[in-house]
């Protein structure tokens, strides 16, 4: 390690009160099983916001009980495609509550992001996720933190804050020699979100290592989750636009019908040749969103180009509402529960 490298992590260590000697974890353990399963399909939610650029905590609110009419299994927010590096800390706060409020008597299991570059916050948001009655936490690791002993301790001293099941999303350069790390450190920590290296190639050495006690979930749009699930993962987190023909696939494959599933994820690839399968406009012509609805772009955000989405249209282009909304009739309107 450079000298450089060291006083990062010395200096990010101090920040979160860690020491750089060692953590002692809290004695917060895991809290019985949550009443809500922590598998299949969990869509990263977008945040939507108003024509003058205002949190829109009514269509956060719309965006929950969509899942839930949907047969949607989880929802996580915020992340990367949440845009959540555009938030403020109230906005974070306020959207919190308004999820978990319109989450109460649901299905649907509900994930809150903590990450933050303030241990504070770190702090606030899962204390608030908790006292609210949220699910599980997930957490990114920390902004321009990569060396791993440095994000071993973030997380210990993440998962030891409450006694809620915690996600790490790994990202960049995180190896599975981490993950499995934090495994056997955390007791909180039981789900992985999967987006470093080649997660196709890394499951099998991580449900070995863990003896398969460590659940592994995929990222990047849920566009290979016929491969996933044969591999064993234990869900994918999309997009929310066609997350409840998402989770009418996952479903159709563990009850054995692995043909039809096959069939009805084609349907969203297909879908995905017209138009961006990740871009908020389908909320619109879906009515979940209000029309004029957008996403806030002062920092690029995965899942928000353009303040519309974009992202994993195949040779489509982006359509007007109302054109989305006559394909969306045209091709998936049977299979739309939401």
């Amino acid at each position: 390690m450079t000298n450089r490298g060291l006083s990062d992590r010395r200096d990010f260590l101090q920040m979160f009160g860690l020491g750089v000697a060692g953590v002692a974890l809290s004695n917060t353990e895991l809290r019985a099983a949550p009443a809500k399963p922590l598998r299949g399909l969990f869509p990263i939610g977008f945040t939507p916001f108003t024509p003058d650029n205002k949190i829109d905590l009514e269509g956060l609110a719309a965006q929950v009980k969509f899942c839930n009419r949907g047969g949607v299994h989880g929802l996580m927010w915020p992340q990367n495609a949440s845009g959540w590096t555009n938030l403020s800390d109230q906005e974070r706060l306020d959207g919190n509550e308004a999820i978990l409020a319109a989450g109460k008597g649901g299905k649907t299991a509900l994930v809150i992001g903590v990450q933050s570059a303030d241990p504070e916050a770190v702090s606030r948001y899962a204390r608030q996720a908790e006292k609210l009655g949220a699910d599980g936490l997930i957490s990114l690791p920390p902004p321009s933190v990569s060396d791993e002993k440095a994000v071993l301790a973030y997380y210990q001293q993440v998962g030891g804050l409450t006694g809620l099941p915690l996600f790490a999303q790994a990202v960049g350069t995180m190896s599975v020699d981490l993950l499995v790390e934090m495994f056997k450190t955390i007791p909180t920590l039981r789900y992985v979100k999967d987006e470093a290296g080649n997660p196709l190639e890394r499951i099998s050495e991580l449900r070995k290592r863990t003896d398969d006690q460590l659940k592994v979930f995929s990222g990047a749009g849920g566009a290979t989750m016929i491969a996933e699930m044969e591999r064993g993962f234990s869900g994918a987190c999309p997009y929310t636009d066609l997350a409840d023909v998402f989770a009418a696939a996952f479903d159709l494959w563990h009850k054995g019908q692995k043909r039809e599933a096959f069939d009805m994820f084609g349907r969203i690839q297909a879908f995905a040749s017209i138009t961006p399968i990740s871009s908020v406009d389908i909320m619109i012509a879906r009515g979940v969103f209000k029309p004029g609805t957008k996403l806030r772009t002062a920092q690029a955000t995965a899942g928000a180009e353009g303040g519309r989405g974009g992202g994993r249209g195949r040779g489509g282009k982006s359509l007007s509402i109302e054109e989305i909304r006559q394909e969306l009739d045209a091709y998936l309107k049977p299979y739309l529960k939401a």
